[in-house]
């Protein structure tokens, strides 16, 4: 089923959780939405499922309007983050639990119910374990049963908020690979909020990126990662360093030195240098790049991470080296970044080559 949101906007006591937010996603899509706390992805996902009402704007289930319908109407399937599972039932009883409840007039034969839950468990891969109560599972068991549950009711549409937020880090990269086989498997149209960017970009078909109830951007996970519209973007999806410039006839300097990195057709003034730390060239001199002096130095498993000193203003930005380089405190490193990009004062792309100005004559860093 497709899902359009459109125009959403939901204030809390004045505050706006979300502000005119839009968005298109395609019938058996896996959408991650990712954000900080406070961003608004909740609030999002809760308005979808009728949970909350929005104060301006609609939500379309295919061409239906679905904002006035209730959560019953909508027949969604949520998950939530810390399970909500009924501790006084067996897992059977929590998975078909939905159906139960459903109006008589559309409400299963207790038999077909008892079927369907035995169908969930085998296809969640905890068959033997219908007798249990949740007390008596695992973490990521739990988590398997709230999916068993919100699969039960044959949803139109499949919402989890923050699905592995309670789980340890092994637990939740079995579980990520698996929740993607249940995905392939069952073709449901699925949102899953998250804030976790190496879950959302493992994940998702295409990634929503919040920001104080707006929406920054929208792509996959190459798109987001590797072309980020904004400097917020950058920031949070993915490590970066980042370095105020000058842009005078097409280069970029740092201080009182050009920089090696172009950017014809930006406008004169004041930028912000945006790179990935392990999107970087070493050099051992030049006459245009970036020099710092170290400051701190430490161990990222197969690499080594260090901080530098760039100029008299006392900026400082990382960059990833081999784990054997000899990095020692107060050394100097000169390089320059391969893959970069460009922002204005106001946050707006400036133009630019995207990679590195060849000069003509090389020189010893200073």
């Amino acid at each position: 089923m497709d899902l359009s949101i459109r125009n959403l906007g939901k204030q809390f006591d004045g505050f706006p959780a979300l502000d005119d937010v839009s968005l298109d996603i395609r019938s058996g899509e896996l959408i991650a939405l990712l954000g900080p706390s406070g961003s608004g992805k909740t609030t999002l996902l809760r308005v979808v499922a009728g949970l909350e009402q929005p104060t301006a704007g609609a939500v379309f289930f295919g061409g239906e309007d679905a904002s006035h319908l209730t959560v019953q109407q909508r027949n969604v399937g949520f998950v939530f983050q810390h399970y909500a599972l009924f501790r006084h039932m067996t897992v059977a009883d929590n998975i078909g639990f939905g159906l139960r409840v459903r109006p008589q007039a559309s409400r299963p034969p207790r038999a077909e119910i008892r079927r369907r839950a035995g169908e969930l468990l085998d296809f969640v891969q905890l068959s033997g374990l219908e007798k249990r109560y949740p007390a008596q599972l695992s973490g990521g068991q739990r988590q398997r049963v709230a999916l068993a549950r919100a699969l039960a009711i044959e949803p139109r549409l499949l919402l989890l908020d923050e699905p592995f937020g309670a789980l340890d880090a092994q637990v939740r990269r079995e579980l990520r690979r698996w929740l993607r086989d249940i995905h392939d498997a069952t073709g449901h149209t699925t949102v899953f909020v998250t804030h976790d960017q190496e879950e959302a970009l493992e994940l998702a078909d295409r990634v929503v990126v919040m920001n104080r109830g707006r929406i920054e951007q929208v792509g996959t996970a190459d798109e987001v990662y590797d072309a980020p519209n904004s400097p917020f973007v950058y920031g949070f999806i993915g490590e970066s360093s980042t370095l105020p410039v000058r842009i005078e006839d097409g280069q970029l300097w740092v201080q009182d030195r050009t920089i090696g990195l172009r950017a014809e057709g930006a406008p004169a003034g004041d930028g912000t240098l945006h790179f990935r730390p392990h999107d970087v060239e070493l050099l051992d001199g030049c006459g245009g790049c970036i020099a710092g002096v170290v400051v701190a130095s430490r161990r990222v498993a197969g690499s080594r991470r260090v901080e530098l000193e760039i100029g008299s203003a006392g900026n400082r930005v990382e960059i990833e080296l081999p784990a054997d380089h000899r990095a020692a405190e107060r050394s100097r490193i000169a390089f320059r970044p391969q893959r970069w990009k460009l922002f204005g004062d106001g946050g707006e792309p400036l133009p630019h080559a995207g990679h590195a100005a060849q000069p003509k004559a090389m020189a010893g860093a200073n």
